[in-house]
């Protein structure tokens, strides 16, 4: 359904060396810079980062969080540890999650900018 998803953050620098970090586990690598904008993608870009003055704030009880497909369970446990070792917050240990459905694994991290992020693999 969706295209793609932009998001605005404070330090472009410090949020490229965590989504490159983060996403890589993934099969998601940093594919389109400039001085003002970040690409990642698998095979098209579809994440898109930039700086801005006034990002969104952030807030736990929002609702808001981006999910990326992983393509294997340790790929959701890879995405975690490096999310973490690059300066992320845990918000949910990688595992199973059967409120979600049989099959759902997943893990959450906060970015710096407080975005909640989620891996997930449904085999």
């Amino acid at each position: 359904m969706f295209d793609h998803i932009s998001i605005g953050v404070r330090d472009l620098a410090r949020t490229r060396s965590f989504y490159d970090a983060a996403l890589a586990p993934l099969g998601v690598t940093l594919k389109y810079q400039r001085e003002d904008m970040l690409g990642y993608g698998s095979d098209e870009i579809r994440f898109w980062i930039s700086p801005t003055k006034h990002p969104v704030p952030a807030d736990m009880e929002s609702g808001l969080h981006f999910c990326f497909a992983a393509p294997t369970r340790e790929a959701v446990q890879a995405f975690h540890a490096a999310a973490v070792k690059a300066g992320g917050t845990d918000n949910g240990a990688p595992g199973p999650r059967p409120q979600y459905g049989d099959k759902y694994y997943a893990a959450f991290v906060i970015d710096p900018d407080g975005f909640r992020l989620e891996a997930y693999c449904g085999s």
